[in-house]
């Protein structure tokens, strides 16, 4: 009888340590393609618009590097939404803002760039709002 317990003992907590560790997402974005673009497009945002000098400036292009890296290695390979237009838009502008901090991690972001970066960010938005 013992034995009996035991074993269902450690099928119950392997069941329930599987559903806790399968619950959250560890790269930050929950799986809903639509409101994870819309919070990269935010992140971006507030990453370019921060002024130069700023001291937040180091930690928001990190975490707008990493949001790039995570939300291209989710979608990148989801056949459902690779076709949309807003996702084409959005790859084109986080390749963009990508090459440049790859290329000039220690400069500004060009005015140049910054203005096309929103003109696509509202065209993704648009393209969200449309459901393509």
């Amino acid at each position: 009888m013992k034995r009996y317990w035991s074993r269902l003992l450690a099928l119950v907590l392997v069941v329930a340590i599987g559903l806790m560790g399968c619950s959250g997402s560890p790269d930050g974005l929950s799986g809903d393609y639509r409101q994870d673009t819309l919070s990269v497009v935010s992140t971006l945002r507030h990453a370019l618009d921060l002024p130069d000098n700023s001291p937040e400036q180091s930690s928001a292009q990190a975490e707008a590097r990493q949001k790039i890296n995570t939300f291209a290695a989710r979608y990148q390979r989801d056949s459902s939404v690779t076709g949309l237009n807003s996702f084409t838009t959005m790859r084109t502008a986080l390749n963009s803002l990508a090459g440049h901090y790859s290329s000039y991690p220690n400069r500004p972001v060009p005015r140049k760039l910054k203005d096309r970066l929103e003109q696509e960010f509202k065209q993704v938005e648009a393209a969200l709002m449309r459901g393509a």
